[in-house]
């Protein structure tokens, strides 16, 4: 067992037992499932949309490396710069350059998965540069010094009262403030950040191949002003976000913001295409895109674990995922959890160390039901399964257990020993990994076949 899997059995038998946590992410995953179904009713026809959207993605990730040229050969026209980072360290090499070059002494970042993915903030900070989140929910865990929790909100799993009290620890704010005044706070001290950072970056929920653009979508306006008032922009964006056309973006908007956060579309959605031209009054001077493959290309070349690249981070599976309401983000040790980050994670980071992740799963299907883009999210799950064991990768006793269950299971006479407490006692206390984390096993005193044979013995 790795050191991850003993982490995450640990952490998340602590989170099960926790009703208080599971009472404040139910609440806050009730609030969304309130809202769905309205924003849903924008489409005429849902089945149809998810398909096309599927398709769509389809055609951009199986000409992958077309796509990636014509985006960079478009938005570099433009004055863009485009920089291919094969891991996290290169990206990460990259943006500490740029930042020395522009003698940064304090970056703005909006949220961004990709930028936790590679561990942004800390690389930073070793290196004397204050990296601020913009994201009002972002600011919230890197005050707490936590990753974020979820996809799309961040802090989740934080109550109003949570947040008073982080706040008035942190920043000195009255325990009796509500919401709103909690945000007003948050609110001027960040837009002094931005005035004050040199460089920005943002991540991108979307690249688009036809106009070499970047597309953000969000709430809070912060990525507008991390990419508009420093004098450098920086896109920390996987390859897998591609589209092939600026037009594709009246399909995938509108099901981002309703299987994201409920609403028709986000507030702010934005096209960047490049640094600030000639004839532009605002707008950054330099702007940098940083194509991170970071393991993709792995998942890019197996056949049938390809189509999560088609995932669009809008964390609808994390809302339905039975696991991921009752253990919570932080159990899974990961940049992304819940079913889509058991499914890439293993890809992206290895079989061996998380290959456990596929199995904190119930299999019952609602991640794939609800997925925006049909990915076929449990079957890649049992994919993952069925891939560690092909790599050699189940532990002794189980490939043991199984040979004497397919020994058995194929002799009749067998299956028919040692009925009902014999089978306890083999299964209950012999295969105690089994029992551990489960309800025990109770056989029946006689198979079916036992059974069957009484009932027409005549």
């Amino acid at each position: 067992m790795s050191e991850q899997s003993e982490t995450f059995i640990a952490k998340s038998t602590i989170k099960a037992a926790d009703i208080e946590h599971r009472r404040k992410i139910n609440f806050n995953i009730g609030k969304y499932n309130a809202v769905v179904p309205k924003g849903k009713e924008q489409f005429a026809d849902i089945n149809l949309a998810k398909e096309r959207a599927k398709n769509i993605k389809w055609r951009a990730i199986e000409t992958l490396d077309q796509q990636l040229e014509t985006f960079e050969l478009n938005f570099t026209k433009r004055g863009g710069k485009v920089i291919w980072a094969e891991n996290s360290h290169q990206a990460i090499e990259e943006i500490l350059n740029i930042c020395k070059a522009k003698n940064c002494k304090t970056l703005v970042k909006s949220k961004s998965m990709a930028t936790e993915e590679i561990h942004l903030n800390h690389s930073l900070e070793e290196h004397g540069i204050e990296s601020v989140e913009t994201d009002l929910g972002e600011y919230i865990q890197q005050l707490d010094g936590e990753a974020p929790y979820h996809i799309v909100t961040p802090a989740m799993h934080k109550s109003k009262e949570d947040v008073a009290k982080l706040f008035n620890q942190k920043l000195g704010t009255p325990l009796n403030y509500t919401p709103e005044q909690l945000t007003q706070v948050a609110r001027k001290i960040l837009r002094k950040k931005y005035t004050e950072a040199e460089v920005g970056v943002t991540g991108a929920n979307f690249i688009i191949s036809d106009i070499g653009g970047v597309a953000v979508t969000e709430n809070e306006g912060n990525a507008r002003l991390s990419c508009a008032f420093p004098k450098t922009h920086i896109v920390i964006v996987g390859i897998e976000k591609m589209i092939p056309s600026m037009t594709d973006l009246a399909l995938f908007w509108p099901l981002l913001s309703t299987y994201g956060t409920g609403q028709k579309v986000t507030v702010y959605n934005t096209i960047l295409s490049g640094p600030r031209q000639p004839n532009e009054t605002d707008g950054p001077e330099e702007m940098y895109v940083i194509l991170l493959d970071n393991g993709r290309t792995t998942i890019l070349n197996n056949p049938v674990q390809r189509q999560s690249l088609y995932c669009i981070r809008c964390g609808a599976c994390l809302n339905v995922c039975p696991v991921y309401k009752n253990i919570g983000g932080h159990a899974y040790g990961t940049t992304y959890s819940g079913p889509i980050g058991s499914v890439i994670t293993p890809n992206l980071q290895g079989m061996n160390d998380f290959k456990h992740l596929s199995y904190a799963s119930s299999l019952c299907g609602a991640c794939t039901e609800v997925c925006p883009i049909k990915i076929n999210l449990h079957e890649l799950l049992l994919e993952n399964r069925r891939e560690s064991v092909e790599e050699g990768l189940a532990p002794f006793s189980e490939k043991i257990a199984w040979k004497l269950w397919k020994i058995a299971s194929l002799k009749r006479g067998l299956m028919n020993m040692g009925n009902g407490e014999i089978k306890n006692k083999i299964v209950n206390g012999l295969f105690k990994g089994w029992a551990k984390n489960r309800s025990p096993l109770y056989f029946s005193q006689k198979t079916f076949n036992e059974m069957w044979k009484e009932q027409n013995k005549h």
